[in-house]
């Protein structure tokens, strides 16, 4: 048995264990704070003056250039290799992003946002028809409940402006969910050599068709496209992934369910958006969704053996 001195000493280990965890668990939070600015960016008066039938792909295309070129130097030359299984993963990033921005001009951040949330389900869903992953019986119902929530704010804009927005948004969540499929297939590769080869693909797709529209951008709005694709998208990754060193998987993506809640509430507060009462049941139906699949029905953790 440890005597005084040991005992101290295995306090203090258990005091700064509890103390590195709690901060990995604020730097998920402002993780997925940042990651919620992007309705604030995209919605911000100086992105309006672009044709809104353009905005979308112009918005895409340099937030993701931004945010990869401020990446690029976290990659070490080591990390770069090229597999065949990249190519659908870049080909489902790219539609991604193209899809989720072009999404945030077409409706409400609350349903862009949540809709794209929907990617929990579909990565279920597509992990158990191509990886043969097993869905666990409770799980079902939180693929139900989120399902609901979905016809909510669909159906509920069938005729309105936002219907067309909607069903984009819809198709970027099932986009994001393959996106997290081929990552699982191409674990053993470097996440920042992934990330940011996805994200300057992103951009080098869609340029030759940027560059080919006749518009001129301020410097106000370069400034602001740097600022959405460093702040929203390149700084969290990087504060993300030092955290989840630290906190498991589970905890992380409930913390990171503070994302979709606070990404409508920047835009209403920062440019009036309200949404309808459909698309607030919808979304309210979608989080009850994931925090059951998260908390009542959470994946089973092998305990580790005893060592012998």
């Amino acid at each position: 048995m440890p005597g005084p001195g040991g005992q101290e000493s295995l306090q203090m280990t258990d005091d700064v264990d509890r103390g590195k965890l709690y901060r990995a668990r604020l730097l998920v939070l402002l993780a997925s704070v940042l990651w919620s600015l992007s309705g604030l960016f995209i919605k911000s008066p100086p992105f309006q003056s672009i044709p809104a039938e353009d905005r979308g792909l112009i918005l895409a295309c340099y937030r993701a250039l931004f945010a990869g070129l401020f990446l690029l130097p976290l990659v070490r030359f080591r990390h770069m290799r090229w597999r065949p299984a990249l190519i659908p993963l870049l080909v489902a990033f790219a539609t991604m992003n193209l899809l989720f921005v072009t999404a945030m001009t077409r409706t409400s951040a609350a349903a862009a946002i949540f809709l794209q949330n929907t990617s929990v389900v579909w990565a279920m869903l597509f992990g158990y028809f191509l990886l043969q992953e097993r869905i666990e019986r409770g799980s079902v119902l939180s693929i139900l409940i989120v399902l609901a929530g979905i016809l909510c704010i669909v159906a509920g804009d069938w005729a309105g402006e936002n219907y067309d927005g909607n069903l984009i948004a819809l198709t970027s969540g099932v986009c994001y969910a393959l996106v997290v499929i081929f990552f699982r297939v191409l674990r053993d590769e470097h996440p920042a050599w992934l990330v940011a080869l996805c994200l300057l693909t992103s951009a080098a797709i869609v340029a030759p068709w940027v560059w080919s529209l006749d518009i001129t951008l301020t410097g106000q709005q370069f400034f602001l496209l740097a600022l959405l694709g460093v702040i929203q998208l390149g700084t969290p990754y990087v504060v993300f992934s030092h955290a989840v060193k630290t906190v498991n998987s589970q905890e992380a993506a409930l913390l990171v369910l503070t994302e979709p809640i606070l990404n409508p509430i920047w835009v209403w507060l920062f440019w009036g958006e309200t949404v309808t009462v459909s698309t607030f049941v919808g979304c309210a139906l979608i989080v009850a969704g994931l925090l059951v699949r998260f908390i009542l029905f959470r994946p089973r953790q092998v305990l580790p053996q005893e060592s012998q």
